[in-house]
């Protein structure tokens, strides 16, 4: 059985329609044929997990991994010490790439799920390696809560003509003066004064990253 065919007859046994499938994926009904017409190979992260909860199964079911589930439905582990159950869920858009380094460009591209208690409006992926010592590593998904102004020490997504870094943030009004900290020793902290603060401004606050296993 291929991949479009498992996505089909999981979704015919739960009855629902491909309308209501590119709902929940944030996508086109157009996009949902595709997949379950075996128009691609394997399916990316970003759409198989959402799939596999919108379709009540495991993203091993829906690449083939395991044939061997009658059900089709997640295993039981709940009985298990320290397994917590997948949470409900909603989307935001990742809003193209966040810089952990030099500011750069952002641009909206695709929908990324959360757990529906985490309080984000927007995420960004990163690039670079200027937060690491946060444990934010380059290609990492940050979910930012919006904001314009943040209190001193925490973690921002800043936007400096236009386009965005992610930097620890101070803000020192009585001097006019913001400081923009790395989380990496090699990199210097960038600082604005009088004037050019006009062209910065806060997003949004940092409130969790999503990291894969290395």
């Amino acid at each position: 059985m291929t991949i479009g065919e498992r996505i089909k007859k999981r979704r015919t046994e739960l009855g629902l329609s491909v309308d209501d499938i590119a709902e929940k994926l944030g996508k086109g009904r157009a996009t949902v044929y595709r997949y379950e017409n075996g128009d691609i190979e394997k399916l990316p992260t970003t759409v198989l997990e959402p799939l596999a909860i919108a379709l009540k199964t495991t993203p091993a079911y829906l690449m083939g991994w395991e044939e061997n589930n009658e059900n089709n439905t997640a295993p039981d582990y709940s009985n298990i010490k320290g397994i917590m159950p997948i949470p409900e869920m909603r989307k935001v858009p990742l809003l193209g790439a966040i810089a952990c380094g030099e500011p750069i460009y952002r641009e909206e591209d695709e929908w990324i799920s959360l757990p529906n208690d985490i309080k984000a409006d927007f995420c960004l992926r990163c690039q670079g390696d200027s937060m690491i010592d946060a444990r934010i590593n380059d290609g990492d998904i940050v979910f930012i809560k919006s904001c314009p102004e943040v209190e001193n020490g925490q973690i921002a997504a800043v936007s400096i003509d236009n386009e965005v870094t992610l930097k620890r943030v101070f803000y020192y009004p009585e001097k006019n003066r913001l400081v923009l900290y790395p989380e990496n020793k090699s990199y210097e902290p960038f600082v604005y004064m009088n004037e050019e603060l006009n062209d910065i401004r806060i997003l949004g606050r940092a409130v969790m990253f999503l990291s894969g296993v290395k």
